[in-house]
């Protein structure tokens, strides 16, 4: 077994859902950031454990033949993108192999079966500058100039870097205007140890379809001074729609706070995704990757089958753009969210889509959708509720088990499930098989290229009364 400061050379054969390369030295796993499948280095012990370790690359000894040059100068350093150092291509393959893999091995599924009902991957042609939003926090350098960009992977070091790879260009253009009207009006940025200065982060959505853009400057405090200039150069940009800041003055890693105030144009901006059209404001929630977001929705749309007859429950809605999307072909949706302001969103989305076939829950999924059951159960004696198709988009954790077991009471002919996290979502298909479906249809789709992180759409069908 290595101990930490052992040196040894590994070959990498796989990579970790955070990106990093996977290797065995005399049957010892390690885990060593920056290394891509195929390569051989030399890596030093960080941490031992007793059947796994952490090493950092020291050199490569033969670089993998899937290794490519990053596009972003700073891609090590920073913590966004993990993989931005392995072929596109391989990217796919690792991502389709990980979604394989846990259904086989925390799903229980026969590899048979997977290999005959897993669809290809659906990546992006053009896998840069897909990202219709972004948040750079702002700070100082050592030489105490301001600074913005991305944190450094597990640290809250911030990485200068104005033109990020995966986002839209206009970014940068924004990000040196916001800069310097900081730093003619001496106004600071703020300091997480201290809890001192002003300007936390910078939030900037654009509208794919629309080029509409959003700037709001998240601040420590209840007002931003000599915003009329920074507006009058915001506004000078083709495209600009919303200007607004966010107040947070909490001693927090969260971003956002909960007030907006106004500060130039509208407090949202709207975009598309297929036909559907969206109000965004800086505290909704809305994928980041528009052009795989239609893929993505438009596969589970495909795979729920829809006839316009159909009852379809959305659980885990958001905004409503899922259940907007079905709402296009079925006789009713009903759709459940925790956040009230996403069920405020959803209803707005709906209305200005003149969908009315649409009705909205908040709460918790794991209490409305049994309170809903049990409640029909009472008013309908001797009837149980039931749905013709239903929709999860659970959160990286996947369902509670008290939603897995009311989905299957209700005995919707179809499930559609979307995955953020092919482990939680093996786990839970284990379930549902076990309860009378069967898995019909597997797609990975290619939300986030450059990063470990992949999502999933599966179609399962009931096999039993």
């Amino acid at each position: 077994m290595l101990k930490k400061n052992d040196m040894a050379v590994v070959t990498i054969s796989d990579m970790g859902v955070d990106g990093e390369g996977i290797g065995k030295v005399d049957g010892y796993t390690l885990f060593v950031k920056d290394a891509v499948i195929g390569d051989v280095v030399n890596v030093k012990v960080m941490k031992a454990k007793k059947q796994y370790g952490y090493a950092r690359l020291m050199e490569i000894v033969e670089p993998s033949p899937y290794r490519t040059e990053p596009v972003c100068s700073v891609a090590r350093q920073c913590g966004g993108c993990q993989i931005q150092s392995l072929s596109y291509e391989k990217q796919l393959e690792f991502k389709k192999n990980k979604v394989r893999g846990n259904l086989i091995r925390i799903g229980g599924f026969e590899e048979k079966l997977i290999d005959r009902i897993m669809e290809p991957i659906a990546g992006m042609e053009e896998p840069f500058h897909y990202r219709n939003k972004a948040q750079y926090p702002i700070g100082k350098d050592k030489e105490g100039n301001l600074i913005a960009g991305f944190y450094a992977g597990r640290t809250h070091q911030i990485i200068s870097n104005h033109d990020c790879a995966l986002g839209v260009p206009i970014n940068r253009v924004i990000l040196e205007k916001v800069l310097a009207f900081m730093k003619e009006n001496h106004i600071s940025a703020y300091d997480e140890t201290t809890g001192k200065g002003l300007v936390r982060h910078v939030l900037i959505r654009f509208g794919f379809i629309t080029k509409e853009i959003m700037v709001c400057l998240v601040i420590n405090g209840t007002k931003l001074p000599c915003a009329e200039k920074l507006t009058e150069s915001l506004a000078q940009i083709p495209g600009m729609t919303s200007i607004t800041y966010n107040i947070n003055c909490e001693n927090t890693n969260v971003i956002m706070g909960n007030e907006i105030r106004l500060l130039w144009g509208q407090e949202y901006i709207t975009d598309y995704i297929g036909d559907v059209k969206y109000q965004i404001s800086p505290l909704s929630f809305y994928q980041v990757n528009p052009v795989q977001t239609n893929v993505l929705y438009g596969q589970a749309l495909e795979y729920a089958g829809l006839t316009g007859n159909e009852t379809v429950w959305d659980v885990y809605c958001g905004i409503g753009t899922i259940s907007l999307f079905l709402a296009q072909k079925a006789k009713k949706v009903y759709g459940v969210e925790i956040v009230p302001q996403a069920i405020e969103d959803a209803k707005r989305n709906a209305e200005i889509n003149g969908i009315q076939n649409a009705e909205f829950y908040v709460g918790k999924a794991e209490e409305v959708l049994p309170d809903y059951y049990a409640a029909y159960a009472k008013e309908h004696p001797g009837e149980n509720a039931h749905a013709d198709v239903i929709v999860v988009d659970p959160p990286r954790k996947g369902c509670e088990e008290s939603v897995l077991s009311t989905m299957v009471n209700m005995g919707p002919d179809r499930i559609v499930y979307v995955s953020c996290d092919s482990a939680t979502l093996a786990r839970d298909l284990k379930y549902l098989c076990e309860n009378g479906y069967g898995l019909e249809k597997v797609r990975a789709v290619d939300m986030f290229p450059m990063t470990g992180h992949v999502e999933t759409v599966c179609c399962l069908h009931r096999v039993n009364s």
